[in-house]
């Protein structure tokens, strides 16, 4: 009988899969933190036979190359793929036993890159689960304009001619078992729920259920950002990671940390939003542990700047490690725990500013207070309505163009709290005044602002 284990990589929005049998198993698409997967075989009792790579990765670092290395697995890479390691290469229509009665046969389904191959598990010669990467999704299909954007609509094409093929290959009780879907920006659109099968796709996929060309131009009007350290993945996962090194950071002095301000280096606080307004280390940004730390981090901090971390906990430093070691942040150039009183040299004071509400942004205007409003949510949220008056810079943009901020207190908002006190810290850095909106964007018509709905 097989099983598949999915292994959840939640703050990058993906998943990775161990399947297999009563021996051997296949992994699918491995996080660089390999440990995960190699404790999940253990406790199957199975050996890893297999490491299959749907596609060269674009959202984060593969832990594949090193886990095939680690267990003496056959390395599976679309044989299309442009690589320099050795790899078995993969076309379409090949298969590779697993163990007696359990097969992986690969099915190739340009879109999302123009190499990506999906994989079928076949029990007995037949299809018992689909691992479709960023080809066919939960509720959507994997965005194709990460390759060159030239290639785009031709990608875009082809995806639908992927999810399609999926669909008359396989049976309507197939699970289907995405890579990307569930808050990575690989996905054109995020999953609604946790779990498919084709037959469920069939029904309401756009990608099956509608032509080629209403899919195509629905699917290229809704794509979003990119985010920026995506251009440094492919080229990593094309050259074969290096393992990956999860020892502690040298611990930091308050002296050091001020010294890697001084030197114009990033100091990011992991503590909650809330701990970090009520006080912090001037010049230090806020990225909380807890929120999307690795997609936010590695979007904004110029890439290759040293990076100091401080953490309440010496447990939530190397969760943070571990997540960014994930996105090609490999080592953090200093570290501590503790607090800003352990940070601040003798007679420093931690900076402070204030969280409020979008209730309390209307009493301000209505006291006919000048105030500036800044909006830093994506240039698609903001098109769907934002407060009357407000200004827009996309926080991921903001470390550039803070000199666009117009004069004024200024009161930053996004979509829920968490990029808003990024964008404050990253203000209060620049000795703004400014509070933090720590509210959801619904609450701003309810509280009586005028929101403008394009």
């Amino acid at each position: 009988m097989f099983f598949v284990d999915t292994v959840e990589i939640q703050a990058l929005g993906n998943r990775g899969y161990l399947a297999g049998g009563r021996s051997a198993a296949v992994v699918v698409d491995p996080p660089r933190d390999i440990d995960r997967m190699l404790a999940l075989a253990a406790r199957r009792e199975v050996r890893i036979a297999l490491v299959a790579e749907t596609h060269v990765h674009n959202d984060y670092v593969t832990g594949g190359l090193e886990l095939a290395r680690v267990t003496g697995a056959e390395y599976l890479v679309p044989a299309d793929a442009r690589v320099s390691y050795p790899r078995t290469p993969v076309a379409d229509g090949d298969t590779a036993g697993i163990e007696e009665g359990l097969t992986l046969r690969a099915l190739a389904t340009p879109g999302h890159t123009p190499h990506h191959t999906s994989y079928v598990l076949e029990e007995d010669g037949r299809a018992v689960a689909v691992f479709t990467g960023g080809s066919l999704l939960i509720g959507a299909v994997g965005r194709p304009d990460l390759v060159e954007p030239r290639m785009t609509r031709e990608l875009a094409r082809a995806q639908h001619a992927s999810a399609r093929r999926l669909a008359d290959e396989l049976e309507d009780d197939v699970p289907v078992m995405p890579t990307h879907g569930f808050g990575s920006f690989c996905s054109s659109t995020q999953a609604e729920g946790d779990s498919t099968t084709i037959g469920k796709e069939r029904e309401a996929n756009d990608a099956l259920v509608k032509d080629v060309d209403e899919f195509v131009a629905d699917l290229l009007a809704g794509l979003d950002d990119i985010p920026a350290y995506y251009a440094h993945m492919g080229p990593v996962n094309s050259a074969g990671p290096e393992p990956i090194d999860l020892t502690p950071p040298r611990r930091a002095d308050a002296e050091e940390i001020a010294g890697r301000l001084a030197a114009g280096e990033w100091v990011v606080d992991l503590r909650s939003r809330v701990a970090f307004a009520e006080g912090h280390v001037a010049g230090a940004y806020n990225f909380e542990a807890d929120g999307k730390l690795a997609t936010y981090l590695a979007w904004l901090i110029p890439w290759g700047k040293p990076v100091t971390l401080l953490a309440e906990s010496f447990e939530q430093l190397a969760d943070a490690q571990r997540e960014l070691a994930r996105v090609g942040i490999d080592r953090p150039a200093a570290a501590a725990t503790g607090g800003p009183t352990d940070w601040l040299g003798d007679g420093g004071e931690p900076r402070s500013f204030p969280r409020e509400s979008f209730a309390g942004l209307a009493g301000v205007r209505e006291r006919g207070e000048e105030v500036v409003v800044l909006d830093v949510r994506r240039d698609s949220e903001r098109a769907n309505g934002y407060v009357e008056g407000s200004a827009h810079i996309p926080v991921h943009q903001l470390h550039e163009r803070v000199a666009e901020v117009p004069d004024g207190t200024v009161w930053v908002h996004c979509a829920s709290g968490m990029r808003a006190t990024i964008a404050a810290s990253m203000l209060d850095a620049a000795g703004r005044e400014v509070v933090a909106v720590d509210d959801p964007f619904d609450a701003a018509e309810q509280a009586g602002l005028t929101v403008v709905r394009p």
